[in-house]
């Protein structure tokens, strides 16, 4: 009868400690706070890439109708300035440059031509030693 007594006490003791360690560790407590909070960060960065990616579409969006619009006022500009102006010379007219059809639909600036990302010679160590001394 004592080893009842004995082993019900145990068990009694292992439920209350696993109770009070459930409940009293604040450990635990931030922990779960902690996986909460993360949890919440998560959806709200989630929600702002959202609506980040909306914003961007949206923009794109306007200014694709702000460079169609553009190429209508050009096309216009251009249209209405030969026909104002039929005899000034191309050289003098500022709308001199007519987009063709294939450009108007490009969404790229009209390029006559290629830049220039280099210089006329060779410069700094490069250059031949008789233009050094001149």
């Amino acid at each position: 009868m004592t080893w009842e007594y004995a082993l019900i006490g145990l068990v009694v003791g292992f439920v209350i400690g696993a109770l009070v360690m459930r409940f009293g560790n604040t450990k635990l407590r931030q922990q779960e706070a902690l996986q909460t909070e993360l949890e919440n960060n998560k959806s709200e960065l989630e929600e702002y890439r959202k609506e980040l990616v909306s914003h961007f579409a949206h923009s794109a969006e306007l200014l694709d109708n702000m460079a169609r619009d553009y190429r209508q006022l050009y096309q216009h500009m251009v249209k209405s300035s030969h026909e104002l102006m039929p005899n000034m010379p191309v050289q003098e007219n500022p709308f001199s440059y007519r987009l063709t059809e294939s450009e108007a639909d490009n969404d790229q600036a009209p390029v006559k031509m290629p830049p220039r990302d280099y210089s006329d010679g060779a410069s700094g160590l490069f250059r031949p030693i008789n233009e050094k001394n001149q």
